[in-house]
């Protein structure tokens, strides 16, 4: 099963350094527009295939992109409809949630961002239909992929060993608290919160 895999990441990255970087860029800007397509794969693809630096910088510059362009169709074109298909006591339970994401601060914003398992497609859903600033989901996007991509760059088609491995355990927890305080710190300066 190993060689397969292996085999197969092996022909996937020769032909992702054939169509060069601008198809790792696409690949994982697709994937944050349509979620079912695997984030970790195109990640550890672009890591295999252009390196650590550049596979890094494509795969978190690329997600970020994607993410924000979702957030900008749900928050722009996409907010003023989606109440008129909900009965009024579904529309007045859901404008209640929003409110509780729109006023979520910058810092516990990036922290879900940052968990690797937590959904990308619906936190910029959510974020869209909610209202929040632009400016500070797209802060919490910039500084909470990084360990998103951090995580699956690294962690890769080892999924099941590393999460055993304590070093790696403690790798993405200092960067889930660090993530936090640069939240933080750049809340502080820019005054979004």
């Amino acid at each position: 099963m190993v060689n397969a895999i292996n085999y197969l990441v092996d022909h996937a990255t020769d032909l992702l350094q054939m169509g060069g970087p601008l198809m790792g860029v696409f690949l994982v800007f697709l994937e944050s527009v349509i979620p079912i397509l695997p984030l970790g794969a195109f990640i550890t693809l672009n890591m295999n295939a252009f390196g650590f630096i550049i596979g890094f910088l494509i795969s978190w510059g690329s997600t970020c992109f994607g993410c924000y362009i979702s957030y900008l169709v749900f928050s722009s074109f996409l907010s003023r409809y989606f109440y008129r298909f909900l009965s009024k006591k579904d529309a007045k339970k859901i404008k209640k949630s929003m409110e509780k994401i729109k006023k979520m601060s910058l810092s516990n914003l990036v922290v879900v961002i940052a968990l690797p398992f937590t959904p990308a497609f619906l936190i910029n859903i959510a974020s869209g239909l909610a209202g929040v600033d632009k400016k500070k989901f797209l802060i919490a996007i910039l500084v909470g992929k990084l360990s998103i991509v951090y995580f699956w760059g690294v962690i890769g088609t080892s999924f099941l060993e590393s999460m055993t491995d304590i070093k790696t355990i403690m790798i993405i927890s200092v960067m889930l608290v660090i993530a936090y305080f640069v939240s933080k710190y750049i809340s502080k300066k820019t005054h979004v919160d």
